[in-house]
């Protein structure tokens, strides 16, 4: 999930603020602010949709990807990308009030998650950072799309986070949750405190052969994603139904392994691929993100440098820039709190 260098951090910080200015889109109208939370003509709760419409696919790259599509068709474009274990319903509230607001919306699954399947059975069941986020690149080209605002959390947050750091004409502005996650993998071999190890007991789980098989394990992976949903977002009160449309994503026949190798990558204990060599190289230097970024940091997030104001992340920021924390909210932001997502995606846009 959240990379182990920010987690570390948890020490005593303040809350943080946010700022919009207007940004054009040639050839298209701008997007409207979003209405004020609790004002008039606001958003549903959260939970008010359930579902998408007819999901689409495309190839691109080493994946048939499925997707979810909202909004008009020649409305400037959002990528919003789900992570660990999670899946599009992440977004199935953000999406429509994007929508509304004149975006063209792209919600896909990552590899190894719901639709989206390997082109080629010989394919590396590779989940090292820099292969998901070439799998965004190869989705934009696929669907000629050259820029995009790109808004993730969890593993969606790294994989925005590289290609805004690496291929920044591909991202008109982010929305990262839990700010700079690109992953450290020299700083991962350093043993954190206890208390910080503790939350990341899946982590070290999967590099064990009981917990490979309790991943490949219908039923043991069910109650284990359920109960990661539980302890990380300890405020949500989500019912089971939400939680099992989610859960039929991982059911994908590339799942476990996808998940096991990221992982177990991200701790020196299985190999990366020799084609992504030369990004993991860049990305070992800790490349600025120029691009315009808001970060979010969810208050009741156990992985959130508590209480959050971006200090630890901030640095890694160069372009204009606007942080919050979202008091009383758990990992899963987009679908705890949709209205202050799309929010963020609205002035992200305008920074």
């Amino acid at each position: 999930m959240i990379r182990r260098r920010t987690f570390g951090k948890v020490c005593g910080i303040g809350a943080g603020s946010t700022a919009a200015s207007a940004m054009a889109v040639p050839g298209v109208a701008a997007a409207a602010a979003p209405t004020p939370a609790g004002a008039a003509g606001a958003a549903p709760r959260p939970g008010a949709h359930t579902s998408f419409g007819p999901l689409k696919r495309v190839r691109a790259g080493l994946l048939d990807v499925g997707y979810a599509e909202a909004g008009p068709a020649h409305g400037p474009v959002v990528v919003c990308l789900h992570g660990w274990p999670y899946d599009i319903h992440s977004f199935v509230d953000v999406a429509p009030l994007l929508a509304d607001r004149g975006y063209r919306v792209i919600v896909p699954y990552l590899r190894g998650h719901g639709t989206t399947r390997f082109l080629s059975a010989r394919t590396v069941r590779n989940a090292q950072q820099s292969a998901v986020a070439l799998d965004l690149v190869a989705l934009l080209d696929a669907l000629r799309i050259e820029r995009a605002v790109l808004a993730g959390f969890d593993w969606g947050s790294r994989t925005a986070d590289i290609v805004a750091a690496l291929w920044p004409g591909r991202c008109k502005a982010l929305v990262s949750v839990s700010g700079y996650l690109v992953t450290d993998l020299a700083a991962n071999r350093s043993p954190l405190p206890p208390a910080a190890e503790y939350a990341w007991w899946y982590q070290y789980y999967f590099a064990t052969e009981r917990g490979r098989l309790a991943l490949e394990d219908p039923d043991l992976r069910h109650d284990l994603t359920r109960l990661v949903w539980d302890t990380v977002s300890p405020t949500w009160d989500f019912d089971d139904a939400t939680f099992e449309r989610t859960a039929a994503a991982f059911h994908n026949p590339d799942y476990a392994a996808v998940v096991l190798h990221n992982y177990r990558w991200r701790l020196g204990l299985a190999d990366g691929e020799r084609r992504y060599d030369r990004w993991e190289r860049l990305l070992a230097d800790a490349p600025p993100i120029a691009v315009p970024t808001v970060t979010l940091d969810a208050e009741r997030d156990p992985f959130t440098a508590a209480p959050g104001d971006g200090s630890g992340y901030r640095d890694h920021f160069t372009g204009p820039y606007a942080h919050r924390t979202l008091k009383g909210v758990g990992h899963n932001v987009p679908q705890e709190a949709p209205e202050e997502f799309a929010r963020a995606v609205v002035d992200a846009d305008r920074l």
